[in-house]
């Protein structure tokens, strides 16, 4: 019997788009889940996840593909989906992973005291913090943080700082080596490869042969269709 190519759900980061996706070589269907409007400042991740998970049908046979913040919502999309297989890339898995000063702010609320439109202002701040060395790369993520809606980034940043976590047992993960804003990452990941928290980017062959192995094997222990 043949079998079925894989089906690809991803989740992009933070303010981003499919644009940072733009450089993988997947061999199957792929969808990105293109982040929603908040119906509201204290709309909370589950009610969000739910929504985002409405696109996938509910006992389909996929991957669900989460960078960063997308990993976040990839770990509470899986609570809804049972046949998806995730995998966080540059993401983690609950707070105890979070840098000192992200658990800081978690336990002070001080990131209410940051303006969310600060980081696009501050490009080579962004540049440094991302881990982007290419002239690629930097125009790429000057795009995304000029695009970004300070609104969502404002509720974004609330609903991850206060996130519980979710067991991620079953989880892939795969992390760069140099991420400054997840350097806790590389402790929790099967894949750790050279660069910072954009490897979507800088990595995108080696992250595209990693999951279309990843895949290529799961087919081949899959019962027949």
């Amino acid at each position: 019997m043949s079998v079925l190519p894989p089906v690809f759900y991803l989740i992009p980061g933070l303010g981003a788009d499919e644009r940072v996706f733009q450089f993988l070589r997947l061999r199957g269907e792929v969808h990105v889940l293109r982040w929603l409007l908040p119906q509201n400042a204290a709309e909370d991740l589950p009610s969000y996840a739910a929504r985002l998970a409405a696109a996938i049908p509910s006992e389909q046979d996929c991957w669900l593909v989460g960078v960063s913040f997308g990993g976040v919502l990839a770990l509470e999309v899986a609570q809804l989906r049972p046949m998806a297989r995730v995998v966080l890339i540059s993401s983690f898995a609950g707070p105890s992973e979070l840098p000192s000063i992200g658990k800081l702010a978690r336990v002070t609320g001080l990131y209410h005291l940051v303006p969310p439109q600060l980081l696009p202002r501050l490009p080579r701040v962004a540049k440094w913090f991302f881990g982007v060395k290419s002239s690629r790369d930097y125009q790429l993520l000057r795009q995304i943080l000029q695009d970004t809606a300070p609104a969502f980034t404002r509720w974004a940043i609330e609903r991850l700082l206060q996130w519980p976590g979710r067991p991620a047992p079953a989880a892939i993960r795969i992390h760069g080596t140099e991420d400054r804003l997840l350097p806790a990452g590389t402790a929790y990941s099967q894949y750790v490869l050279p660069g910072g928290h954009l490897i979507i980017i800088s990595q995108a062959a080696e992250i595209s042969r990693i999951l279309n192995q990843l895949a290529a094997e799961t087919a081949a222990v899959s019962p027949a269709a």
